[in-house]
């Protein structure tokens, strides 16, 4: 893929990486047919949940770090 925007690019090169990772883990890919759609949705919502808390993470950090710099 190449975008005129370096950001795209380097998102595409990182979903590429980590499809290849996740394909040596675990044998399978997003193309698999053993899963139902109940299936995919409470693997969507675990990874949701995992994301809201390296949200909260990550805004606890920079509140620590606005505090520091008071």
């Amino acid at each position: 893929m190449n975008s005129p925007d370096k950001n795209v690019n380097e998102l595409c090169d990182e979903f590429v990486h980590r499809s290849q990772k996740g394909f040596t883990k675990y044998g399978v890919t997003t193309e698999r047919d053993d899963l139902s759609l109940e299936d995919w949705i409470q693997h969507l919502k675990e990874e949701l949940m995992d994301s809201c808390v390296y949200i909260h993470r990550i805004q606890k950090e920079l509140m620590r770090v606005k505090d520091d710099l008071k």
